[in-house]
């Protein structure tokens, strides 16, 4: 029985209703097709900063003090995000301010200022956050693996973008781009929560009235072409070295995600895991260390990723591999499968218990075109896997073809390439 109600309208907005009689809150989410991945290398950064721009004032809300006074005086939640394909922006707040709140976020999506003003002062910003983040190694190292797997292109593009592009961004760069994919049929509109069922539709209907009905425009296609083992190390002082260690896996139209993710899941899902157990437990090597599955509309990765002793790095790099090995030559223990789906699917329920959760739940599957499934179908679908899947798709993409690391730390004139094998 599905729990939410999905809606497209005739000027091919699309909407979805999350009702919860329970919660004590209600979130608008409004998310639209537009991210890193639709960037030329001119604009790459142009998804992140247009988001930024949307808080800087609007033609019913001029300036940001405005916008963020208002949310603020309700007590709400909020914010706004961009990944490599979508960008999102929502707010939560109790649920006999729902109006208020569909008004502010409709405002901010719909009626940008772009005072030119304003860009070139959030041009400081922008340029800090990613300082902040080429400091944060852990983040850094995982966009460095992107642009060894995938070169100069949309796919290895880092979201924030250059600097260089952040400088010279002008206002006709964002009307252009937001008139490209800033339209009806890339957009959704997502509510969840305790709000009144009856009359949100039209409420939406009537705050989207004037949404630009222009034609979506396309991506290019990601590429993948990789014959052998590949790595990237980034010299840099630090107290310990960073990796990302991965392999090119497939879509998330595939049908093996549901095993993929429960082998990541078994090799560096929790505490109880086996890279956790061996690199953290047993060699004392690592303090955080943990494995996922980043999987995009037409290519995906698996990636293990540790923060280690230097000393280490190459025993840390060796012991990954070993774990990667096992899991091709040997099925999951029944015991350890058991444990990792009810991991997985415990996880779900209660990662959902928020109205802003929920909303990113469903709105997450639906901007990305996949087809929706509910908590309980997803679990479903966890609970299906085999040991026998998990072996079939380790051995599919735990090859030596697939296979990429990048490296963080005090390494110079080293590619780590004698280790760098997973069969043969």
């Amino acid at each position: 029985m599905k729990i939410f109600k999905k809606i497209k309208l005739d000027n091919g907005l699309r909407i979805i209703l999350v009702p919860d009689e329970h919660s004590l809150a209600t979130t608008v989410m409004v998310l639209v097709a537009a991210g890193s991945i639709y960037e030329t290398k001119e604009t790459n950064g142009l998804s992140h900063f247009l988001e930024h721009m949307c808080f800087k004032g609007t033609t019913k809300r001029p300036s940001n003090f405005m916008i963020a006074s208002e949310l603020d005086g309700l007590g709400a939640e909020y914010n706004a995000f961009t990944s490599h394909e979508n960008t999102s922006y929502y707010a939560k707040a109790r649920n006999k301010d729902f109006d208020k709140i569909l008004d502010i976020v409709s405002d901010m999506y719909l009626n940008p200022l772009f005072d030119p003003e304003q860009i070139e002062k959030e041009r400081g910003p922008i340029i800090e956050e990613i300082n902040m983040r080429e400091d944060l190694l852990h983040s850094r190292v995982q966009e460095s693996f992107l642009g060894l797997v995938y070169g100069d292109t949309p796919a290895g593009w880092k979201i924030a973008g250059p600097k260089e592009n952040i400088l010279s961004l002008k206002r006709d760069d964002f009307l252009k781009y937001r008139g490209s994919h800033y339209v009806a049929e890339g957009t959704l509109v997502v509510v969840a929560g305790g709000f009144e069922s009856k009359s949100v539709e039209e409420k939406i209907k009537k705050y989207f009235e004037s949404i630009y009905t222009g034609a979506k425009s396309s991506r290019p296609k990601t590429s993948e072409s990789q014959e052998k083992p590949q790595s990237r190390v980034d010299f840099k002082e630090s107290d310990q070295t960073h990796l990302a260690l991965g392999f090119r896996a497939f879509d998330l139209f595939d049908e093996r995600r549901f095993a993929l993710e429960v082998l990541t899941n078994v090799l560096g899902g929790n505490m109880s895991s086996r890279l956790f157990q061996k690199i953290r437990t047993e060699m004392s090597a690592a303090y955080y260390v943990s494995a996922s599955a980043d999987l995009y509309t037409d290519h995906g990765l698996f990636l293990a990723s540790a923060g280690v002793d230097h000393k280490k790095i190459e025993s840390v790099l060796k012991a990954i591999l070993e774990e990667c090995r096992a899991l091709k030559e040997k099925e999951v223990p029944q015991d350890e499968l058991r444990r990792s789906k009810d991991n997985i699917i415990g996880h779900i329920f209660l990662s959902l218990e928020s109205s802003d959760e929920l909303a990113g739940f469903y709105g997450g599957q639906e901007i990305l075109g996949v087809p929706m499934l509910t908590p309980k179908e997803l679990s479903e679908k966890i609970e299906k896997v085999g040991a026998k899947e998990i072996q079939e798709v380790a051995n599919a993409i735990f090859t030596n073809d697939r296979l990429n690391l990048a490296v963080i730390g005090p390494f110079k004139d080293k590619k780590f390439s004698d280790i760098l094998r997973v069969n043969g």
